[in-house]
Parts: C-alpha cells; sequence; structure tokens
C-alpha cells in the first residue's frame, strides 16, 4: 500500500478531488487506511509539478474522509467470501 495524497475537497458534483504525492493513472482506485476502496480516478487536473485527481465516490459517507491520507492497491485487501454456506 502506498500513499498517494489527501483528499482536500468534496466538489458539489459529489466527486472528491485529491491532491497528488505520486502519480496515479485514470481509471486507478484510492483506498483508505484499511484497503477499503474509497474512490475511482476519472480525471487528472492541475499542473504536472503539483497534480490533482477527480475521483468518483465509492461510498456514500465520503465527508469523513476530506483531510485524510489516501492510499493506492494493486489488489484490494479486503476480499469479500463469494461462497455460499450450505443448510443442513
Amino acid at each position: 500500500m502506498q500513499e498517494v495524497g489527501e483528499i482536500i475537497h468534496l466538489a458539489s458534483s459529489g466527486r472528491v478531488i485529491i491532491r497528488l504525492s505520486r502519480q496515479l493513472d485514470e481509471g486507478d482506485y484510492v483506498c483508505d487506511e484499511s484497503g477499503r476502496r474509497i474512490g475511482k480516478v476519472t480525471e487528472l487536473i492541475g499542473p504536472v509539478s503539483g497534480p490533482y485527481a477527480s475521483a468518483i465516490s465509492l461510498t456514500n459517507n465520503i465527508k469523513k474522509y476530506v483531510g485524510t491520507t489516501v492510499y493506492f492497491l494493486d489488489e484490494p485487501a479486503i476480499r469479500h467470501d463469494r461462497t455460499r454456506r450450505r443448510r443442513r
């Protein structure tokens, strides 16, 4: 898990603006410290020396993440077990 920046703003459109400390690509997911996906990068904006990212929120409570550090994972740490238990 690598730190990629900080969520600085929640736009009126519902997207979050992230100040980047590391380069991301469009379509990458950003996660919180527990590895939960909280946003998907849709657009890179700003100067090359100090880039920002616009991301679509993947959680209903994105306001609590404003001002927090976000991370990048190639593969999410939280996996859901999709197998079903059989009833006896």
